[in-house]
């Protein structure tokens, strides 16, 4: 017997689910936890060197030392709280609840450190 000729009659695939594995969404959580914890310990680190490095000594001027902030710096500062709520938004379109759960808390914490 000769197959159809249109795959209206051939049965659906067994797995009509787009959803990742569970294991998979497990792994990846795993991995960018380990990622997000690099980046959040290295930006505080950061974070505080500069902070001390731009401290007000006691035998200083107060005009020696100026607060003005370029604009580059603020870019730089808030892009990563943008793109880690970008990747959590991502996960949560794929369907995959752990990887968006550390992407948002990720998240928060570059939101935190951005604020501070």
């Amino acid at each position: 017997m000769a197959p159809p000729a249109d795959d209206q009659d051939a049965p659906a695939s067994p797995q009509t689910n787009d959803r990742p594995s569970r294991l998979i969404d497990i792994a990846v959580a795993l991995l960018l936890l380990v990622a997000d914890v690099v980046i959040v310990a290295v930006a505080a680190i950061v974070f505080v060197r500069v902070g001390m490095g731009s401290a007000q000594s006691q035998h200083s001027s107060a005009a020696a030392h100026s607060r003005d902030i370029p604009v580059l710096t603020w870019l730089v500062v808030w892009r990563v709280p943008t793109v880690a709520a970008t990747g959590a938004l991502v996960h949560a379109r794929l369907r995959m609840p752990v990887s968006a759960v550390v992407q948002s808390v990720f998240a928060l914490a570059c939101t935190f450190l951005a604020v501070v």
